[in-house]
């Protein structure tokens, strides 16, 4: 009798990191290319880390089982 353990997804795990409290906290995006386009303002505020609502987070905590 063989025992399933639940797959990581990758590209999840790769991009989202769950606090200590279980909140998602991700990077905001673009802040790659095009930079000296956009307003210092705007990529001071983008330099912060962002968190998820929780209507999204449990279809994100589903991909990430041992997090």
């Amino acid at each position: 009798m063989s025992k399933l353990k639940m797959k990581t997804h990758k590209a999840t795990a790769k991009r989202v990191s769950i606090t200590k409290t279980g909140k998602i906290k991700y990077t905001r995006s673009n802040r790659r290319h095009q930079v000296h386009l956009k307003d210092t303002k705007r990529m001071r505020q983008l330099r912060k880390d962002a968190y998820l609502n929780d209507t999204n987070a449990g279809a994100i905590k589903k991909l990430l089982p041992y997090s």
